[in-house]
């Protein structure tokens, strides 16, 4: 998934996105322990995935806290 299009997402999107994959991630690392895979590289980049997802999620959390403390 591209930035702009994980910024577009809503925090209930977000966290089922981190979800699904938090999830495919376990299976690759389990698989890839079994019999090594065809591109390691994917494992780094979907932990990397998952962090920007993570990262972004938070960023939204803070932005909606601010402006819930700012409506009071």
């Amino acid at each position: 998934m591209k930035k702009e299009e994980i910024k577009e997402l809503s925090i209930q999107e977000l966290k089922a996105q981190i979800e699904a994959s938090e999830k495919a991630y376990r299976e690759l690392k389990v698989a890839h322990a079994i019999t090594p895979s065809d591109n390691p590289a994917k494992i780094t980049k979907d932990r990397r995935d998952i962090a920007r997802l993570k990262t972004v999620l938070r960023q939204k959390e803070i932005a909606a806290e601010k402006a819930a403390a700012s409506e009071k």
